[in-house]
């Protein structure tokens, strides 16, 4: 504590320099940064059981309270937090004006590409040079294109609610952290009396060098650079804070003059592989991973354009991601949260892929125990992100209007006749629509259906099924 905080925060992301920041901090007599507390994988770090007294499934049951903790703390005690970490004390550290808040932004081309080496290589931090594992980025454009988006939707909306709420916070870049002088001016601005004689040597930088000299396809990252709208990198629109509008993921045809902005968990493969037919150089004729600039240039290349999406049932939708995304570990699976649904949640589900051993019985238990956690993820009331793919419907389509309403809504079952009528609407001849991409492994929603479950769903997303109109699904 002191005179002007009780406590802070430093708001960065993964590869922005935030170790070696909390690594000086640390070196301040009297002030202890204690990692990031409120990761929900782990608590502060890796294999780390408690932080100031609490265990993480204590900070799962009340994060408020363990807030406090830092509040209360003996030293100056602060945390790192990023944008997935635990959202449930956002607004409360937001809006608490004796929380110092320390906002560390690094250029997001080379934050990128720092994350891709160290997944790449394992290596996540350096303490002995002899040690350092070399390793290329692969850039993909579309992947980039997401990471920038995140990245400033989240400063926006730090330096939105410090300007509504009358704060400042301490802005502090990835290269002033080798300016010992910016740091101690940083124990300044905390009212902390004790000062660096020296930066902390014990973290080393890990991939010195330009960035081109660190990608493996370097055409791919001047194409993905490119893309980046550079007027609205510091300034970007202020998009409903629980979901963006997701512009990388609309896919638009180059001949065909139409815009189809897919929710995740939906049928994209089907309508993409539809639009692709339409097109003279097949799924090449596609566009995707677009920015807000490329969008709008899109659209004043293509007049009387039509834009669509499509819903599906919210009860195959949640089973279709489930099978997909969280039952099988293959590509696709979100790990970290299967491991966190599994582990801390109690889902039954198999510690790898499921084998035959796995019985429809689990299936519908692990599936129903899912549907409970994730209705609770919606409220609000666990530690982990809201994916894109089991977002509400409702949700997902009030973050595409900041940016492009669809003015086509279609739903699955429609697909075969819509699809074919749109084509004419815009001046093609009609393509006949391809199957969908099959049924869930190793059981389809028929196999564990019934109304019970059928009641527990239309609960979580009882917005879904009052605005577009949802009844029990049937098969």
């Amino acid at each position: 504590m002191t005179g002007t905080f009780d406590y802070f925060v430093v708001f960065a992301e993964m590869r922005t320099g935030s170790n070696f920041l909390e690594a000086n901090l640390n070196a301040l007599d009297g002030v202890t940064c204690h990692g990031e507390a409120f990761n929900p994988h782990f608590i502060s770090y890796p294999n780390r059981d408690t932080t100031l007294g609490w265990s993480q499934d204590q900070r799962e049951r009340d994060p408020l309270g363990f807030l406090a903790r830092f509040r209360d703390a003996e030293d100056f005690a602060g945390f790192r937090y990023f944008h997935d970490h635990d959202p449930r004390i956002l607004d409360a550290v937001l809006d608490d004006p004796r929380c110092a808040k320390i906002i560390l932004t690094r250029n997001p081309a080379e934050s990128y590409v720092s994350h891709k080496i160290a997944r790449a290589t394992g290596q996540w931090k350096l303490t002995n040079v002899k040690r350092r594992k070399d390793g290329m980025a692969t850039v993909d454009a579309a992947e980039f294109a997401r990471h920038v988006e995140e990245l400033q939707a989240f400063q926006v909306l730090l330096l939105n609610r410090l300007q509504r709420t009358g704060q400042t916070g301490f802005y502090i870049a990835y290269e002033d952290l080798q300016d010992v002088e910016i740091l101690n001016g940083l124990a300044t601005w905390l009212g902390v009396s004790a000062r660096l004689d020296a930066l902390d040597d014990s973290l080393k930088p890990q991939n010195p060098g330009s960035l081109e000299s660190k990608v493996a396809n370097p055409a791919e990252l001047e194409r993905a650079m490119a893309r980046i709208d550079r007027v609205d990198l510091s300034r970007t629109p202020n998009f409903e804070p629980r979901r963006g509008p997701a512009v990388p993921d609309y896919i638009a045809g180059q001949q065909l003059p139409l815009l189809f902005l897919p929710i995740s968990g939906g049928p994209t493969d089907q309508v993409n592989g539809w639009m692709a037919a339409q097109e003279p150089d097949g799924p090449a004729g596609l566009i995707s991973g677009m920015n807000q600039k490329q969008l709008r240039q899109w659209k004043r290349g293509h007049p009387g354009f039509r834009s669509l999406t499509v819903l599906r049932h919210p009860a195959e939708r949640l089973h279709h991601v489930f099978c997909h995304r969280i039952l099988q570990t293959g590509e696709g699976c979100l790990r970290q949260i299967r491991n966190l649904l599994r582990n801390q949640f109690a889902v039954p589900l198999p510690k790898e892929d499921p084998d035959s051993s796995y019985g429809r019985d689990q299936h519908r238990a692990a599936f129903e125990r899912f549907v409970e956690v994730i209705g609770n993820n919606l409220a609000g009331q666990t530690g982990f992100r809201t994916d894109a793919s089991w977002a509400s419907q409702a949700q997902t389509l009030a973050g595409f209007a900041t940016v492009q309403s669809p003015d086509v809504i279609l739903r699955e079952d429609e697909l075969a006749t819509a699809l074919p009528d749109l084509a004419r609407w815009v001046g093609h001849d009609a393509v006949e629509v391809g199957n969908s991409s099959g049924t869930d492994q190793p059981y389809g929603l028929a196999d564990i259906h019934d109304t019970e479950l059928e009641e527990k769903i239309a609960a979580v997303y009882q917005r879904d099924y009052l605005l577009f109109g949802f009844s029990e699904w049937r098969g």
